[in-house]
């Protein structure tokens, strides 16, 4: 990530914002030495913004994730109060997995946040995997008109976090996001009224569940920016509707690739003129 990241960049005036544990911060420090980066890094370790942050994580962690999950940990409650934990003179930030490739400029992901309108104070992808549709079974089975975990173009896909744009200064004065935040008993019914019962994968089942009552707070990226390739839904009952999700229109110009769920990233490919 962080190699791709600098390798496609045209603009020397990057600020990162780290946020992991002390091997974590090592492992950067190590990797940007290599590429003489040499600005001053916004390192945030995890487990103080944990004790920090317990009181506002807890309720995210309590509804979306379970004790046998890998999205347990708090790391992945955080986005959602970045506009808390980052100082207020930041106004925009791209929150970034690490188990993805960049194959173009992360200066045209940003330009993105110029095609927000008043309402978008979020820019996220959608899930390229059944997952959603899955989970809302009931909620689906007892209102088969939904548009709720269908597939792109037109349904209410549910959003994977593995790529994020957060206008923080918009965040910060969004009173209907932050009343989610701040009183989980809104969380509650929302997940009543959508029977939205075995949620597990962090921030994103958060995003998801918010859309489905406010859509219109979402930038929906473009899937070539979060080219997710894990498959593992492909077989499991979805056949007939996998490509609807999984499919990406613009293939051929991926610009972030993203290996989730261990998926390996292929290899890119370098075309060569060969002259005779």
């Amino acid at each position: 990530m962080i190699t791709s990241l600098f390798q496609h960049t045209s603009t020397e005036n990057l600020h990162l914002h780290v946020i992991g544990d002390l091997d974590s911060h090592h492992f950067v420090n190590q990797t940007l030495q290599t590429l003489h980066y040499n600005q001053q890094i916004n390192q945030l370790n995890i487990d103080d913004l944990t004790l920090k942050y317990q009181q506002l994580i807890a309720p995210l962690i309590q509804h979306f994730s379970s004790s046998h999950t890998y999205y347990k940990d708090p790391l992945f409650f955080l986005s959602p109060f970045l506009h808390q934990i980052l100082p207020e003179n930041i106004s925009r930030v791209i929150m970034l997995d690490i188990d993805i490739r960049f194959d173009n400029d992360i200066r045209a992901l940003y330009k993105l946040f110029n095609q927000f309108n008043e309402n978008q104070i979020l820019g996220i992808a959608r899930e390229n995997q059944p997952v959603y549709r899955h989970l809302l079974w009931s909620y689906r089975h007892e209102n088969p008109s939904t548009d709720i975990g269908n597939p792109p173009p037109f349904g209410i896909t549910g959003f994977n976090s593995g790529v994020l744009l957060l206008d923080l200064n918009k965040i910060r004065q969004s009173i209907l996001f932050n009343s989610y935040l701040e009183h989980s008993f809104l969380i509650e019914q929302l997940i009543t009224k959508y029977h939205f019962n075995h949620p597990h994968l962090g921030d994103q089942d958060f995003y998801t569940l918010l859309s489905f009552e406010h859509n219109e707070i979402f930038f929906i990226l473009p899937c070539y920016w979060n080219r997710q390739l894990c498959t593992w839904w492909k077989g499991k009952g979805y056949d007939d509707v996998w490509q609807n999700y999984y499919n990406c229109n613009n293939e051929q110009n991926i610009s972030i690739y993203h290996g989730n769920c261990n998926t390996p990233i292929p290899e890119k490919i370098i075309n060569e003129k060969i002259e005779l």
